[in-house]
């Protein structure tokens, strides 16, 4: 899930552990008083939201003005009556990322995007088909990437509760705990179950890691970008900076795994590689189309090539396509995950949320990646037992030539240092 500076959202996912800042959207003071009163004001209070902002002026072919008459037509005596209410209300939009948050649901969303986060790192997302509770990606480094849980598989049970018929909410919640108690996740991975014992902890992480590498493609400038959070941009610029320094030929960024973050830091990085150009489009239900574009103060020209795979998702997605869309760099991996659609996110009267879908974002070239993702120039996959290899057992070979992917990365990357050379020779 990303939230922008304008209050927007990005990717649709449910967080466990996702770098979130949530802005004041102007709750009203006497809030919680009203809400004590009338818990009904608070069902009519997400309905008018839904009501102004969805994505979808037919709400997905649903007589939203009946489902107001049904839920208004309730008496309520407590606020755990409207909740039920409400998700009830939510559900027959048949969105998955529309959704009620309760006032610890929603406290648990507001991550502090200092990088200190507790949990045990994972971003969580619901099929939109079967409903199934899915992951997006492990975070780097974090006891859910440790215990080997990979992009796409599937959460059967939470400490042995079945997860049929639950929303991505109560997930969160019984994934959740204090450092050092453990959780017990049962996967579907290829068809077949296993079960993962993780022990939550206390997560640091650090978005941007890069280094200078001397491969058979000359001097080249490898950073590892891990999260969009708060401080990537600032974090990718000093990065970009010092490897310039060294008179890197050309570059390699590595956004494997990395499950999004904040639509501002997506577009701050893109700026650093595109002069020139659109980096993102949103489509909101009036089709008036908001597009953030690059402000002519790129930190690098060199030749690029970004890694992705079915992890990269959502400002990831964002990054990649921009780079994709505007030449500027090849794709090298596999397909990313496949999420295009935009959430606004905004407190409650009561300290619950809401979040609701408003709008897709498209690529430079319009491209609605929703479902899809993006698909790489040059494809390279991995098996799973390749993957569990390379990024558990044998983490020193990642990003070396033993990494399949970082191998392909760099032979493109040679061909693209020798084209451009040609390129100002014959200038």
């Amino acid at each position: 899930m990303v939230i922008t500076r304008n209050g927007l959202v990005l990717g649709a996912t449910a967080v466990t552990l996702t770098t979130i800042a949530v802005t004041s959207l102007g709750i009203h003071s006497q809030g919680q008083a009203l809400f004590k009163e009338s818990p009904k004001e608070l069902v009519d209070q997400v309905w008018q939201i839904v009501q102004r902002q969805y994505v979808d002026g037919t709400f997905n072919q649903l007589d939203w003005q009946a489902v107001r008459r049904e839920y208004l037509s309730k008496s309520y005596t407590n606020k755990q009556q409207a909740y039920k209410s409400i998700r009830e209300m939510l559900k027959k939009l048949d969105d998955p990322y529309t959704r009620f948050m309760d006032p610890e649901e929603f406290k648990n969303m507001q991550v502090d995007t200092s990088g200190e986060l507790i949990g045990i790192g994972i971003t969580i997302s619901q099929d939109e088909k079967t409903k199934q509770l899915v992951v997006i990606a492990p975070i780097e480094d974090t006891p859910a990437f440790k215990a080997g849980i990979l992009a796409k598989d599937k959460i059967l049970k939470i400490d042995g509760k079945s997860t049929k018929g639950m929303d991505t909410n109560q997930a969160v919640s019984l994934i959740r705990g204090e450092p050092n108690t453990s959780v017990n996740l049962s996967i579907e991975r290829n068809g077949q179950q296993k079960d993962f014992q993780i022990k939550r902890a206390r997560i640091e992480i650090h978005p941007v890691k890069y280094s200078q590498k001397q491969t058979p493609a000359g001097n080249t400038g490898y950073i590892r970008l891990n999260q969009f959070s708060a401080n990537a941009a600032k974090e990718m610029q000093s990065a970009i900076k010092d490897l310039e320094s060294k008179k890197v030929a050309g570059y390699v960024l590595d956004m494997r795994g990395n499950p999004g973050g904040l639509l501002f830091a997506s577009v701050d990085i893109a700026r650093m590689f595109i002069n020139s150009g659109t980096i993102v489009s949103t489509i909101p239900r009036q089709g008036e189309v908001e597009k953030e574009v690059a402000n002519g103060r790129a930190l690098t020209n060199k030749p690029l090539v970004v890694l992705v795979d079915k992890g990269s998702a959502s400002a990831s997605e964002i990054l990649s396509g921009a780079l994709q869309d505007n030449k500027r760099a090849v794709i090298v991996g596999t397909q990313t995950f496949g999420k295009g659609l935009v959430q606004s996110v905004r407190p409650l009267d009561d300290g619950s949320g809401l979040a609701v879908t408003i709008a897709r974002y498209h690529t430079p070239s319009g491209r609605d990646i929703h479902k899809h993702g993006i698909d790489p120039d040059v494809k390279v996959d991995l098996t799973d037992a390749q993957k569990q290899q390379l990024w558990l057992r044998e983490r020193d070979k990642l990003a070396t030539l033993a990494d399949p992917q970082f191998a392909k990365a760099v032979e493109v990357l040679g061909k693209e240092i020798a084209a451009k050379g040609t390129t100002r020779a014959e200038k």
